[in-house]
């Protein structure tokens, strides 16, 4: 057996938890309230700030900052398929959940739902990060993962690099919701939300059908200008 090394600082982790120690979870964890909406840092306990309440707004739980030194292996599982952090960061994402769902804050959906892949990037990468997240928490949560009812049908180019105007005509269309979804209130999971610009255009898809939607991913990053 390896021993079990953190893969931030390489130091020896003592727990039965792998891939990062709780030292370096814990530096990359918000350690304030934040808005739900932009991420930005709050004084007292509220789903929105002020700017965000005024225009229709998502909810993005997540446990860490992109920034903070996390964004890189949050990478390495999509990109290299090092899974070892999924465990960890799932469990802060649950963690993170709870809190807000004790101060009110947020309400649990009936069921998940992976952010899908289009059949030739899955046949090209050979998995979905955002699927195997939730099954994880499907698991965790106890919470019904639906995979058979919102498909991505375009086959887009990349969204990294491209400017905001370019990624939101990049994914035009590109995801088709099947009839006859009976849920009210969903999750929608995905590995890192950077410019929202995916998960908006999926949202709309249930929102059109008057269903509540919240986005669960291991890091988010904050919306320009929000320090």
């Amino acid at each position: 057996m390896l021993p079990n090394r953190c893969l931030m600082c390489h130091q020896h982790i003592n727990s039965e938890q792998r891939g990062l120690c709780e030292v370096c979870l814990q530096a990359s964890s918000y350690q304030t309230e934040i808005c739900l909406g932009c991420g930005r840092e709050m004084a007292l306990p509220m789903a929105f700030c002020g700017q965000c309440m005024l225009k229709p707004t998502i909810q993005v739980i997540a446990p860490c900052r992109y920034r903070d030194g996390i964004g890189h292996w949050v990478g390495q599982i999509k990109y290299q398929a090092q899974f070892a952090v999924i465990d960890v960061l799932v469990e802060a994402l649950v963690q993170r959940l709870f809190h807000l769902e004790g101060l009110g804050l947020v309400e649990r959906p009936q069921v998940l739902i992976a952010v899908p892949l289009h059949r030739n990037r899955l046949r090209q990468r050979g998995f979905n990060q955002a699927w195997i997240i939730a099954k994880t928490l499907s698991k965790r949560l106890n919470i019904p993962l639906i995979d058979d009812m919102l498909f991505r049908v375009r086959d887009t180019q990349p969204q990294a690099g491209l400017s905001g105007k370019s990624r939101r005509k990049n994914l035009n269309s590109a995801f088709a919701l099947s009839d006859g979804f009976n849920w009210q209130r969903v999750a929608l999971i995905d590995d890192v939300v950077t410019t929202g610009t995916t998960v908006k255009e999926i949202a709309k898809l249930f929102q059109r059908q008057h269903i509540q939607v919240q986005v669960w991913c291991l890091a988010r990053a904050e919306a320009p200008g929000v320090s």
